[in-house]
């Protein structure tokens, strides 16, 4: 046999017993590896009942602990329910007891009815015979005297009846005389009683509205970061609220001086928030002052909101809730108009309750009296007549509106509230130190000026300082160029002096300031 048949057959014999061997070795792993299989599947199944039976534990525990819950709970219920109803039943057994003491006592008052029905039968049958036996006296009496006088019954009563009238004549003339004089010296009395009780249990203090404001600071240092390089800083400040600040060398205080409280608040307000905040430029200036003017038209909206709710006076429109808030940043001859109306509301409600009015509806003419003096808008009527127009714009009660315009005697008083109003308004307004004349007509002098001055085209603000001795006028950068500001200040101070009186000189200085804006996105 060659040498190649004997390899060939050697390899395929090697061949086959690899193969034997592979697949021996296989199946003996494949078996270890089920048989490990198998043990994890038997671990995997115990771990899961072990968990099954300890989750099936947790749930069993949870459902006897909500089982106890709810018959605690119910249990309460039950009790509660029970002691309800114990309750009412011994509520009921009380009626019970009461309605039949009721009852008894009804019979009681029956039979007493009774009694007395019987009593009064018989009372009448009495009277009865005594009447007709009183006739027939009576007639047996007139036929006699008609015997003795002559005369017949009817001609007796004429003759009688004719003297009574003559005497009762006479008397009742006197006495009506007697009783006028009498009545005009009691009303006497009772106004100026109720007055005095009136103005007594309404006592009220006065404070003159003043036209500076001080704002305290920590230290001087401060005066120099509101003042700013070179004056810009206040420039901005006096700039966007109108007011003057005036930084002098008085410690640790800054002064605000302007006729409108609202924009001395503003600007007070606006100061200490900068303070505050720390940085202060011209720019952070104006934001922070147009926040403040926010702020406080938010404000004059609670404060009206905060009067009407103290004072009782309810349904007002909110454009005459806001009017009233804004009355507490105004001022009638130096006294603050919100106070002067509260006190006015009040002193109608008590007036009017001690003459048996409507006292709700006389504090509400009384609030609103003065509401003219509020009206943002320029008008040529007088403030009654205005208010009275306002009052009626949103549906006001006729008496109120009437009362509002009346009382000051320009129009007719149709309701018995006007004249309430009016005295009411005069009181307030003549109480001693409430009022000052020279600074009603001082705050007006200087709203002339600055409507004055707005009339003029491309003018934006106008704001008057020092007392009303400067005026200084913002215009529109794009529309006033620099000769015609020049030439706006001149027109200005013109008109001014051949339209107003005033002491002394005005000195009005126009800005006009240019910006360039941009945005870098």
């Amino acid at each position: 046999m060659p040498d190649f048949l004997v390899l060939l057959i050697s390899d395929l014999l090697a061949l086959g017993v690899g193969i034997l061997a592979g697949k021996y070795i296989f199946r003996q792993s494949f078996k270890q590896k089920e048989q490990e299989a198998q043990e994890r599947a038997a671990e995997l199944i115990r771990n899961a009942e072990l968990s099954a039976e300890n989750i099936k534990k947790d749930r069993i525990l949870e459902a006897k602990e909500k089982y106890l819950r709810l018959k605690t709970e119910f249990e309460e219920d039950a009790n509660k329910k029970r002691n309800i109803l114990q309750t009412n039943e011994q509520k009921l057994k009380q009626r019970e007891q009461h309605l039949s003491q009721m009852m008894e006592q009804n019979k009681r008052r029956e039979t007493e009815l009774e009694q007395l029905k019987t009593n009064l039968a018989q009372q009448t049958e009495v009277a009865v015979k005594r009447r007709e036996e009183a006739e027939k006296m009576l007639q047996q009496q007139v036929a006699q005297l008609e015997k003795i006088a002559n005369l017949t019954a009817d001609q007796a009563r004429d003759q009688l009846v004719d003297a009574l009238k003559a005497e009762a004549d006479s008397k009742a003339g006197s006495y009506v005389k007697s009783a006028m004089e009498e009545a005009r010296l009691t009303a006497t009395k009772e106004a100026k009683k109720i007055v005095i009780e009136t103005i007594q249990r309404t006592a009220a203090e006065h404070a003159i509205e003043n036209c500076v404001s001080v704002f305290n600071i920590e230290n001087d240092d401060i005066k120099g970061k509101i003042i700013g390089r070179e004056g810009r800083n206040i420039r901005a400040l006096e700039a966007a609220t109108g007011v003057e600040i005036i930084v002098d060398d008085t410690p640790e205080a800054i002064v605000i001086s302007g006729f409108d409280p609202v924009r001395r608040e503003i600007a007070r307000l606006s100061l200490h928030r900068l303070v505050q905040d720390g940085r202060i430029h011209p720019a952070r200036i104006e934001e922070v002052v147009a926040k403040t003017r926010k702020n406080i038209e938010d404000e004059i909206v609670e404060i009206g909101e905060r009067t009407v709710i103290d004072l009782g006076v309810h349904g007002l429109h909110p454009e005459l809730v806001k009017m009233i808030g804004r009355m507490r940043f105004r001022s009638s001859y130096g006294q603050n108009l919100l106070q002067h109306s509260r006190e006015v509301a009040k002193l109608c409600a008590t007036m009017a309750a001690e003459l048996g009015l409507n006292a709700k509806l006389a504090k509400r003419a009384g609030l609103l009296h003065d509401i003219g003096k509020v009206w943002p808008e320029e008008s040529d009527l007088p403030h009654a007549i205005l208010g009275m127009e306002l009052a009626k714009k949103y549906k006001e009660n006729p008496e109120v509106c009437n009362a509002i315009g009346a009382h000051h005697d320009e129009i007719e008083m149709t309701s018995i509230l006007s004249p309430i109003i009016q005295v009411c308004d005069a009181i307030s307004g003549s109480r001693p130190g409430a009022r000052r004349e020279m600074m009603e007509s001082y705050i007006q002098r200087l709203r002339d000026l600055e409507n004055m001055a707005t009339s003029f085209d491309g003018v934006e603000k106008c704001y008057a300082i020092q007392a009303g001795r400067e005026l200084r006028v913002i215009v529109d950068a794009e529309n006033v160029t620099d000769e015609k500001a020049g030439m706006l200040s001149f027109e200005i101070s013109q008109k001014i002096e051949k339209e107003m009186q005033y002491p002394g000189q005005i000195k009005i200085t126009v800005i006009r300031e240019m910006r360039a804006v941009a945005y870098a996105r």
